[in-house]
């Protein structure tokens, strides 16, 4: 099993570029906001209570995240590998999949830390917010929160990741394809 955090700020490409990772590499893809709108949709008590807090563009407390991340490795777990996508986002989520991994005798292989311009990031979510409808998406405001929500609670994870000798900065700006090969020089680097 090979495992990667792909890494970043809300509108980085975490999205874009784990669905060309999951191709080229045959793995699993979990983005939590993926789990949460299916829990959302379903009205699942998790569900009810992530969307309070995604409507508010405030970050899911850790332990309802968890839950739903354990749940979803739990049912993939004859997968060849995973891609988590906005998981983990705090230095204790990063501690909980390590032990949610170690429960299947896996580790994290490889974090991969997208690099973006603020400024670039909310014209992408602005743009994202006409096309996909998402509520969080159309405000700048609730934008703007959400980064500042990222910078507070999000960034410590790079020196936690760096510390186990695991992240990998990778430059978000230019072409998708052009982010794309740089992402599979840092896995195959890893892989080799």
């Amino acid at each position: 099993m090979f495992n990667i955090i792909i890494f970043g700020p809300p509108g980085a490409g975490k999205g874009t570029q784990s669905a060309k990772l999951l191709d080229k590499y045959n793995l699993t893809h979990l983005s939590t906001g993926d789990v949460f709108r299916s829990n959302i949709k379903g009205e699942t008590e998790l569900g009810l209570l992530a969307k309070s807090y995604i409507d508010k563009g405030e970050l899911v407390p850790d332990e309802v995240t968890i839950a739903m991340v354990k749940d979803f490795v739990q049912q993939h777990a004859d997968s060849t590998g995973f891609i988590f996508d906005g998981f983990p986002r705090t230095i204790s989520q990063g501690e909980a999949l390590s032990e949610i991994l170690a429960e299947h005798n896996e580790k994290i292989d490889i974090v991969l830390a997208l690099e973006v311009d603020e400024d670039e990031l909310v014209k992408r979510l602005l743009e994202r917010g006409k096309i996909s409808g998402r509520a969080d998406d159309q405000d700048e405001g609730t934008i703007r929160n959400r980064f500042k929500e990222y910078l507070n609670k999000t960034e410590p994870l790079l020196d936690f990741y760096r510390n186990k000798n695991l992240l990998h900065s990778v430059q978000g700006m230019g072409s998708i394809d052009d982010i794309f090969n740089r992402l599979v020089q840092e896995v195959d680097s890893v892989k080799a």
